[in-house]
């Protein structure tokens, strides 16, 4: 995969992922010594590598292949990579955050993690972060959208641009019938390791929690701010429980139950929030209805909303075209060594990282089939839909669907 496959956007606010995760490799001396990679000379340490491994694989490195496990560091070093020459660029030409931008960013952080102050400490503590390396990993961040920023504030969409995307994509533009929803999910399994925080652990613990939230929810407690402290999916936490729209055939092919269903478009208001309900697999959901839609509508260039859309959608385009271009030329503008592909070119029988044989028992897999992605694959505009939430939602239609 080129370049441009891997990374449009590398900023990714590492400190997200430094925050969320719930355990750090912790790493031997040796890997904390041992240099990765160097950009013009500044050293990624091995010890950065193993961390983003361990947050990837939910704190179990050890249950991937000899294979997945090398193409999972090249992945990762890869991305660590692309982000110090983003940064390095940034530094060039002037566009370092403040040091108030940055206490901004890290407080948003936490307050978008729902944690408490002292919940805040102890996952620095458990990750072995300092809040020195946190206030670096934030001023990457801000530095590098500052970068992408400047590029793309040149960016201008004329009318004609717009009514061509419109009159070739008609089809796309249609308010279906269905619901918004936003969901509060209490999982009977152990999520710990995931760092889920307050994690209900068997059913009956669960079913106490659930009905804990429900009677919150009746004494007039907000649902986004309960959905951010209790709830046990990271998506609908971090979105403050909204899950976004989705028709009736998407309500019925996830399962949800057919008087459920009826009461989304019947008897429930919207504002209201249903009872908790259970789930095949024994996950329980408080939904609220944001928004009902009870007739299919097409959508005009006229239609409240439908130009600025299509706008925004071209221009995400063009901000991924640019991204990319901005890292072509910030690599190779750069001296970049990367010791640990060499290290493999080197060592061929075990890939230069771990003895071969020592992880025999599993098949080796496929490049396709690593679990493990790059750093800079981990941004997106919008939380995707996972086997955690019941709804495959189905985001407005406008140019930004072809991201």
């Amino acid at each position: 995969m080129g370049k441009i496959g891997k990374l449009v956007a590398v900023s990714y606010l590492a400190l997200s992922g430094l925050l969320l995760s719930g355990c750090a490799s912790g790493g031997s001396e040796a890997r904390d010594n041992t240099i990765a990679a160097t950009v013009n000379g500044r050293n990624i340490m091995l010890q950065e590598v193993e961390r983003s491994l361990s947050q990837q694989t939910g704190g179990k490195p050890e249950q991937l292949s000899q294979l997945q496990l090398a193409q999972a560091r090249l992945q990762i070093l890869d991305g660590l990579i692309q982000r110090e020459v983003l940064f390095q660029r940034a530094e060039r030409e002037k566009l370092l955050p403040t040091e108030q931008q940055i206490d901004g960013a890290i407080a948003t952080q936490k307050q978008q993690s729902g944690m408490t102050s002292e919940d805040f400490e102890k996952s620095l503590q458990a990750q072995n972060l300092s809040m020195e390396r946190l206030r670096e990993e934030a001023r990457k961040d801000l530095a590098i959208s500052a970068l992408q920023d400047k590029y793309a504030g040149k960016i201008n969409i004329n009318d004609r641009e717009v009514e061509d995307f419109y009159n070739a994509n008609r089809q796309q533009f249609v308010n279906a019938r269905g619901v918004a929803l936003a969901m509060i999910v209490v999982d009977p399994a152990d999520n710990a390791a995931q760092g889920v925080r307050d994690d209900a652990k068997n059913d009956t613990e669960a079913k106490l929690k659930i009905d804990n939230i429900y009677q919150q929810l009746q004494g007039k407690a907000d649902f986004a701010t309960v959905a951010r402290a209790k709830s046990e999916d990271p998506n609908s936490v971090r979105a403050g429980g909204d899950i976004g729209f989705a028709t009736e055939e998407d309500l019925r092919s996830n399962n949800f139950p057919p008087e459920l269903v009826s009461s989304f478009f019947n008897s429930m208001q919207v504002g209201d929030y249903t009872q908790p309900t259970r789930f095949p697999g024994g996950k329980w959901y408080v939904f609220k209805l944001a928004e009902r839609r009870l007739q299919t509508e097409n959508l005009t260039l006229d239609s409240p909303g439908v130009r600025q859309q299509i706008t925004q959608g071209l221009t995400n385009q063009r901000k991924q075209i640019l991204n990319a271009a901005l890292l072509e030329t910030a690599l190779n503008e750069a001296k970049v060594v990367n010791n640990v592909a060499a290290n493999m070119l080197n060592n061929p029988s075990n890939l230069g990282l771990r003895p071969a044989g020592s992880n025999s028992s599993q098949p080796a897999a496929s490049p396709a089939a690593s679990t493990a992605a790059s750093p800079a694959q981990q941004s997106t505009s919008t939380p995707p839909a996972t086997s955690s939430s019941p709804v495959t939602v189905r985001p407005a239609a406008s140019p930004a669907a072809t991201k």
